[in-house]
């Protein structure tokens, strides 16, 4: 509201010294038609032209000086306040990232040495993996051996029960076949008889 004031006065003003010119050449070109008369008020105007457009820039001036002096205080205060508090917010989102940097420095940090215990963690992972699996494969052979040890030890005793029962086999083959050709037909009946007198 106030701008379009101070525009309509300003306007105004450019106006009315735009018509004061023309005016001032109007009279002059009638004043030379005319005569003396024109001559004295030609003299006038040209007297008081310079003090007429002094009066015109003071007139302007004052108009322009009061409504910037009116307007621009509270102007520049809102631009002051304004800038203050881009500054503000600036200063603030400045804060914020270095925080934020801060943090993820802090993070980084914290990842070396997160990234360090893992790695600890994974070997001795991988060494207690590696001891489960030596005592593993030790038990599977120590069971494998012992089993290997009884089939071993029962092959081994089939094979004497074996050689054994061979062995008297063999033995009561050769004894049969001792008695075989031991035998006659007199000793076969002396043996029936003995026999038969044990049966008595």
């Amino acid at each position: 509201m106030k701008r379009a004031l101070f525009l309509v006065l300003l306007s105004g003003l450019v106006f009315l010294t735009a018509r004061t010119l023309p005016a001032q050449e109007h009279e002059g070109k009638t004043e030379a038609a005319t005569g003396a008369k024109s001559e004295k008020e030609e003299s006038f105007a040209e007297k008081h032209e310079l003090e007429l457009k002094i009066a015109n820039f003071v007139i302007l001036a004052g108009l322009i000086g009061y409504f910037i002096g009116k307007n621009a205080g509270p102007f520049f205060a809102a631009r002051s306040a304004g800038i203050r508090k881009d500054m503000d917010e600036s200063l603030r989102q400045s804060q914020d990232a270095q925080a934020r940097a801060s943090a993820v420095e802090q993070r980084i940090a914290n990842l070396e040495a997160d990234i360090a215990g893992l790695r600890a963690e994974v070997d001795k992972e991988i060494q207690s993996e590696s001891e489960r699996v030596a005592r593993h494969t030790a038990d599977e052979i120590s069971k494998i051996q012992t089993h290997a040890e009884q089939e071993i030890a029962a092959a081994g005793k089939a094979a004497r029960m074996e050689l054994k029962r061979y062995t008297a086999e063999l033995a009561v083959n050769l004894a049969e076949a001792k008695v075989r050709a031991r035998m006659t037909p007199d000793t076969q009946d002396a043996l029936v008889k003995g026999f038969v007198q044990n049966l008595k």
